[in-house]
């Protein structure tokens, strides 16, 4: 008997997208302006599963994995889940995502482990998931680490 597909999960709006910096950093997005950047490359259902589930507007927190390990910015899904361009095998999708603002005060890996009120976070409990949801109080919680007002993120999608 076949395996049932994994569900898509609901978005809650809010989203963490890992990037190594040395292969595809948040310098490199802000770069690419209002064009936004597809990100492709993700190559795990879980993750595919979660583009899925965002929606043009939906925000990110950019994370700089193996180098840096922070948050370093935010970032918007500017094209809902499309096939990837990279992808010959119609498998995988992607999503399509513009650079917003910088995060004022990277918040670190460390101390998102070291706050209590992150403990459930994906990045600290999935560490390795490329694409991760973010629940409204987690997002609150790091962009107050970060020196960021939520309430100010609001931009038009």
């Amino acid at each position: 008997m076949a395996k049932a597909p994994a569900p898509i999960p609901t978005s809650t709006g809010y989203w963490l997208l890992k990037s190594e910096p040395d292969v595809f950093s948040w310098e490199m997005l802000k770069a690419k302006g209002r064009e936004g950047e597809p990100w492709t490359g993700v190559r795990n259902y879980l993750a595919r599963n979660n583009m899925k589930a965002m929606a043009v507007g939906d925000l990110a927190f950019f994370y700089h994995s193996n180098i840096g390990k922070e948050i370093v910015g935010i970032a918007r899904v500017s094209a809902a889940a499309h096939p990837d361009p990279d992808d010959d095998t119609g498998t995988w999708e992607c999503v399509d995502v513009i650079a917003v603002t910088d995060m004022p005060k990277p918040v670190t890996l460390l101390e998102v482990k070291s706050n209590t009120k992150l403990a459930k976070m994906s990045l600290v409990t999935s560490m390795r998931l490329s694409v991760q949801p973010v629940t409204k109080a987690e997002w609150a919680e790091v962009c107050r680490m970060g020196g960021l007002d939520p309430a100010a993120l609001k931009v038009p999608a």
